[in-house]
């Protein structure tokens, strides 16, 4: 055991790395050690630095360089002495498995490889020889572990700046429009980057980089051209670089801000629908690279491994690791590079829901302000008083109230609260799966561990595709809803532009506007204008109106009108601006999905191809080949002229053939490759794999039944 102490050790530096990013205490114990290690070689300042800086500004990381970089070093450092460490060890366990005869070796091999087996002589080194190995083994995998990680770490931040800059360019044109929409309100232009930065949650990456340089300007005081400039300087998105440079020479010649965003959002409209034709394009290619290559090129290599396996030699290993290991990680690896090429696509479709606090929490909390406790301000404590705070035991109470409110919303609203977070229908659906599959299949009768998957495989795959359904019925449902109701949002802002304009008030417009028929939005804006009616102002109408949808499109709408309002009552013109946003980006999604379903159907198309030539090998090829190994071991067959020698003529090289193990692994085919269609799917036609688990239920469900009739044939 002592032999192993150092291996132990370092193995445990390894682990030790995880730490900082699981306990705030252990960073910073780890950024002490590093600062105090190599804080003044990182210090030094010089080219490599000044370009690492401006990576880390473009990647938007929180701390300093010199700390970032002490960090690397460090982790550099450990992990290539802890390689070094492993490497000893790793040349010991090879001479320790190469301790067998060269002839014992060669006479294994196929005799095309047999010079492998004077690797044996490694075992006959003298103790400089030894020592010479064992170093260079260290050495070796100490150095590439430290400049893995050096370079690995510097490289994954220039991944996050470009997938920073994609998300930039993508949500660049529905920021502009908010620039624009709030100017020709108005609303001066800084105030106009206050509230952007205000609302950079809802505008996404383009809001977030530019409330950058609202925080230069209000923190700091430099002035709106500086900022813009350092800003063009340090953000990784071309598009938002050349917009804060053409910006801030607007601002600089006095020319009308208004106009000039006009111009920019209807380039990069027009920049945004070209950019969606190339894109489509390219999810084009990807559905036929995928279709060639990983459905019809697997296909294609497990039926002639199945042919050679059953007439010249078993090839069922090689068939597993293409099935079990070959298939899922190219699936994988390919899931990867389109979500990464594809990165920034249409933008950021989330909503914040941080940003959503009930009103009734806020007004609690701003209640006890003047809880036992807190600051007064007259400088002294509340509760200091001799007769004490008479409220404290209403205001815990309170408090607790509060603490559960996750728990009220779940039993209030069930159904509401599972389709708000579509995952937590696993906490009921995987436990009811696990107990059907163990009244199903269990009792398992014991034997060969061929038999014995195939008494659990089936029901396996029937409560994967249960547990799928589950997530994807509730998933569905709530996209579908926020689709429909996104779908009336350009609707509801033209509806309410034309009022205003016809010099209704805002809080008239809402009303007039409720009336009317908006399909899926109709029921939330009547909500909205009951609010109103008992007292609610518009704002705070609006703004539970959000948080009731939790819609992208309609959070950004409700920004916009409340913002709005605040500069002027006439907010029409401004309503336009947010309608034609909406409806283009409305249109570019409908578009997108009409020309993915041609591919998607290309998709399912291909795996039932794929599910149909497993079913004929298992249906006709493997028995008619088990029934000619079977005729073919009587006799007379060899005794004809010219026939081979042997019993059996052309049938004399097959063997026994295990048709039961053989048709268990195109089940597991089948099966895995529903999974990987699926979400192949999911990704390229709504960019997702969450979308593509819809695909995933349908495909294996397809694959049961198919296997179910093969089993009645």
């Amino acid at each position: 055991m002592i032999a192993y102490l150092p291996l132990l050790a370092a193995l445990g530096c390894g682990l030790a790395l995880l730490l900082p990013a699981l306990d705030e205490r252990a960073d910073l114990v780890v950024t002490r050690a590093a600062l105090s290690l190599f804080g003044d070689y990182v210090a030094e300042d010089g080219p490599r630095r000044r370009r690492q800086r401006d990576l880390m500004r473009a990647a938007h990381v929180a701390g300093t360089h010199r700390t970032y970089a002490a960090k690397t070093l460090l982790y550099a450092g450990v992990l290539g002495v802890a390689g070094s460490v492993a490497g000893v060890y790793a040349a010991a366990g090879l001479l320790s498995a190469l301790e067998v005869s060269e002839a014992a070796l060669r006479e294994t091999l196929p005799a095309s490889i047999g010079f492998v087996a004077g690797v044996t002589r490694l075992t006959a080194l003298e103790l400089p020889q030894l020592f010479l190995l064992l170093t260079l083994a260290s050495a070796t995998l100490g150095a590439a572990l430290a400049v893995g990680m050096y370079y690995g770490r510097w490289e994954l931040l220039d991944q996050r700046a470009h997938a920073r800059g994609t998300e930039i360019d993508a949500t660049l044109p529905r920021t502009v429009a908010f620039m624009y929409a709030l100017s020709r309100s108005g609303m001066p232009f800084p105030r106009v980057m206050d509230t952007l930065a205000e609302n950079e949650a809802v505008y996404g990456e383009a809001a977030t980089e530019l409330s950058v340089a609202v925080r230069d300007m209000n923190a700091f005081g430099t002035d709106a051209l500086t900022a813009l400039q350092r800003t063009s300087r340090r953000t990784p998105s071309d598009d938002l670089a050349d917009f804060a440079e053409n910006l801030a020479s607007v601002l600089g010649t006095g020319q009308p801000v208004s106009a000039f965003l006009s111009d920019q959002y209807e380039l990069y409209q027009e920049e945004a629908e070209a950019k969606q034709q190339r894109y489509l394009e390219l999810l084009s290619t990807f559905a036929e690279a995928y279709v060639t290559a990983l459905v019809a090129g697997p296909l294609f290599f497990i039926t002639i491994l199945v042919v050679i396996g059953l007439v010249l030699e078993d090839t069922l290993p090689l068939l597993r690791v293409v099935v079990y290991l070959g298939v899922p990680l190219a699936t994988f690896g390919f899931v990867v590079y389109v979500d990464s090429v594809t990165q920034g696509i249409g933008g950021t479709e989330t909503v914040d829901l941080s940003e959503a606090i009930d009103d009734g929490v806020e007004a609690r909390d701003t209640a006890n302000a003047g809880a036992e406790g807190s600051p007064r301000p007259d400088g002294g404590v509340a509760g200091d008083s001799p007769a004490g705070d008479r409220w404290a035991a209403s205001r815990e109470r309170l408090r607790a109230y509060d603490r559960i409110r996750t728990l009220r919303r779940w039993a209030a609203s069930p159904v509401e609260s599972v389709l708000d977070a579509p995952r937590t229908v696993f906490l009921v659906s995987v436990p009811l799966a696990v107990v059907g599959l163990l009244a199903f299949a269990f009792p398992i009768t014991l034997g060969p561990p061929a038999e014995m998957v195939g008494q659990v495989e089936r029901p396996i795959a029937a409560a994967t595709a249960l547990v799928l359904a589950s997530y994807a019925g509730v998933y569905e449902a709530r996209k579908r809803r926020i689709r429909r109701i996104e779908s009336a949002v350009p609707d509801f802002l033209d509806r309410l532009a034309s009022v205003n304009e016809a010099g209704t008030s805002v809080v008239g417009s809402v009303r007039r506007v409720a009336d009317s028929n908006l399909e899926a939005l109709t029921e939330d804006l009547r909500r909205t204008r009951r609010d109103i009616d008992w007292g609610a102002d518009v704002g705070a109408a609006l703004r539970r109106l959000e948080r009731r949808v939790r819609s992208p499109m309609t959070s950004r709408a409700v920004a916009l009108i409340t913002n709005a309002m605040r500069a002027s009552g006439d907010v029409g013109p401004v309503l336009r601006i947010a309608a034609d946003e909406a409806r283009a980006t409305w249109s570019l999604r409908r578009e997108r999905r009409q020309v993915m379903l041609t591919y998607l159907l290309v998709i399912y198309i291909s795996f039932l191809v794929f599910l149909g030539i497993i079913a004929s090998l298992s249906v006709s090829f493997i028995p008619a080949i088990e029934e000619a190994a079977i005729s073919g071991t009587g006799a007379g067959a060899g005794d004809l002229p010219g026939a081979p020698s042997g019993a059996g003529g052309i049938t004399d090289g097959l063997g026994e053939i295990d048709a039961t193990a053989y048709e268990q692994l195109f089940f597991h085919a089948a099966a895995i490759q529903a999974v990987c269609s699926g979400l192949v799917a999911g990704q390229l036609g709504e960019g997702s794999v969450r979308d593509g688990v819809k695909h995933v239920v349908v495909l294996l469900a397809l694959t049961l039944a198919a296997f179910l009739v093969i089993d009645l044939l």
